[in-house]
């Protein structure tokens, strides 16, 4: 009779590596040391974009492989591990392996050539050193990109990724300078100014400067009809409305250094902060923090499009010092206080995520969208909206503990079989938004023509975008439409959503707020009927990474 084994892998994104192929090689070295032994993988367990500094306990699937040792019906006698450096990091392994004795699973890694040993003072010394060797690894990574990216930008002034600034459009800079990425076709990226909202990002800054408050500024943006960054681009910002200018939009422009035409780097920090002092077994968490300005690396000349003079810019930042009492920097917003539908409810005037504040002694969502938006748009919203979270947490954990149980499950999933669209065919969905965008730019164009810019430019502008929005429209008649989920797909899915619900009504607050992110919980708070409706939109399984039976 042949061994059965579950394998055991993990891939990060932080590399740009292909998780398909990560997964390949690393199930073929799992085959390759238990196939001579006449054993044969019946269940696979694969984390994907899970960093390796994760503790097992928070990583999806290995915390299910974990679950899975428990059972003493499970379906495989041993595991086995294609890579140990993607597996452990630092102490992870003594944390793990514990668990792997305890249940009399035996645990295989290339690197010993089979089962470890408990008692091997070898093995353990062995796997303690690859442990280390993986935190070193991703050590020395981060040292070395942080290093680069802090040398090109200060000599080259490369644009660096991510999404332009609000005034700003992509351009090409010519050829990667990598030879190897110029081969495969990858080039340069620049910032250039945009004929119309740099225009806006100027006008900002010349009222800002003669004295205007950043409000005032808002509400003439939104008097006029100028859109929002977040309404002229909705994928910068879908979590916004875009229905006026707010306070911090106005704000952050005044104060991104990039406008003068310099690049700037390191501007925020990734800082590590244990998620429990009592308990340093659980991990890290990963915080954006913002640096001091003396630690921003600027590139040595201007390389891209100056919207701002310098001088205009740093008497910006005077004005916003004096207005706040001292010297201005942006930090963020931090609180210890544990809000269990954090990033889940809404507000139903504006949709809008309500904001947790902490209010005697108890946690309160509210939505300030008048003190925050220029207020010459239509929505007629009170000037607070407020939640206790109380009134609403007995009532939502009671319905998710109905709705997954036993007896209603076949009634669930029909229900979502009958109406659940499956991500992988909803692309137009996404040609739609690019439809709009079009229609969007081509609305500024014409904007501009009006405002005395040169007619041939501007011209030229709109053929290209009307060539682009006919090529979206061609492609949208024939995507094909309403493509469902298979219901077997939805079993697994609800198999999943089913067994976080459960773990919710016994969850601390803190950790609640995960569990309700992954069931996919969506919340929207209408004061005027004294009603949250609640709807579950979970993440289908293949589009996840998903644990699999069975086989390959």
């Amino acid at each position: 009779m042949s061994m059965r084994f579950a394998f055991y892998g993990r891939v990060s994104t932080e590399d740009n590596q292909d998780p398909e192929a990560s997964r390949a090689w690393q199930l073929r070295r799992a085959h390759a040391l238990i196939e001579g032994r006449g054993g044969e993988i019946v269940a696979e367990f694969f984390d994907v974009d899970k960093s390796r500094s994760i503790p097992w306990a928070r990583r999806p699937h290995a915390s299910a492989l974990i679950e899975a040792l428990k059972n003493p019906r499970r379906d495989f006698d041993a595991v086995v591990i294609g890579e140990p450096h993607r597996a452990f990091y630092g102490n992870q392994y003594s944390l793990t392996f514990p668990l792997f004795e305890h249940f009399k699973v035996p645990l295989w890694v290339p690197e010993v050539g089979g089962p470890i040993d408990p008692a091997n003072e070898a093995h353990d010394m062995i796997m303690g050193v690859f442990g280390g060797l993986s935190k070193g690894e991703r050590n020395r990574i981060k040292i070395r990109v942080r290093s680069a990216m802090a040398a090109i930008t200060a000599t080259e002034g490369r644009f660096l990724g991510g999404r332009p600034p609000y005034g700003y459009r992509l351009a090409d800079a010519g050829p990667h300078p990598n030879p190897a990425k110029a081969a495969d076709g990858k080039r340069l990226r620049r910032l250039e100014a945009d004929p119309v909202t740099s225009l806006v990002v100027r006008w900002i800054f010349a009222q800002f400067i003669s004295g205007r408050g950043v409000f005032d500024i808002a509400e003439d943006l939104t008097r006029q009809g100028i859109p929002s960054p977040s309404a002229s681009d909705p994928a910068r910002n879908p979590h916004r409305s875009g229905l006026a200018w707010s306070k911090s939009a106005v704000r952050t422009i005044i104060t991104n250094p990039r406008y003068t035409g310099r690049q700037v780097w390191n501007k925020q920090r990734k800082d590590e902060v244990l998620l429990d002092v009592e308990d340093v077994a659980l991990g890290y968490t990963t915080k954006m923090r913002w640096n001091d300005r003396a630690k921003w690396i600027w590139s040595e000349r201007k390389v891209h499009d100056e919207l701002v003079s310098t001088e205009d810019f740093e008497r910006a930042q005077q004005i916003l010092a004096v207005r706040a009492g001292g010297i201005y920097s942006k930090r963020p917003h931090r609180t210890n206080r544990p809000y269990a539908f954090r990033g889940c409810l809404f507000c139903g005037y504006c949709d809008r995520r309500m904001q947790g504040n902490w209010n005697n002694r108890q946690a309160y969502y509210r939505c300030r969208f008048p003190q925050q938006y220029a207020r010459t748009n239509d929505i007629d919203h009170p000037k607070v909206v407020y939640l206790r979270e109380a009134e609403i947490a007995e009532h939502v954990d009671a319905w998710l503990a109905t709705m997954f149980a036993p007896t209603r499950l076949n009634a669930v999933i029909d229900a979502m079989a009958a109406q659940l669209i499956d991500p992988a065919q909803t692309a137009a969905e996404e040609l739609k938004t690019q439809l709009a965008a079009c229609d969007r730019k081509l609305k500024q164009y014409r904007a501009a023509l009006d405002a005395g810019a040169d007619p041939v430019e501007v011209t030229g502008w709109i053929n290209t975008v009307q060539q682009e929005r006919a090529r979206l429209q061609a492609r949208l008649q024939a995507t094909p439409r309403d493509e469902r989920i298979p219901r077997e797909h939805i079993e697994e899915m609800i198999e999943h959503v089913g067994g976080l619900a459960r773990q919710v009504t016994s969850a601390d607050p803190a950790d609640k707020a995960d569990l309700y992110k992954e069931i996919g919980l969506r919340m929207t708070y209408h004061p005027q009927k004294q009603l949250v409706e609640a709807r579950i939109i979970p993440e289908p399984p293949h589009v996840r990474s998903v644990r699999v039976r069975g086989g390959t």
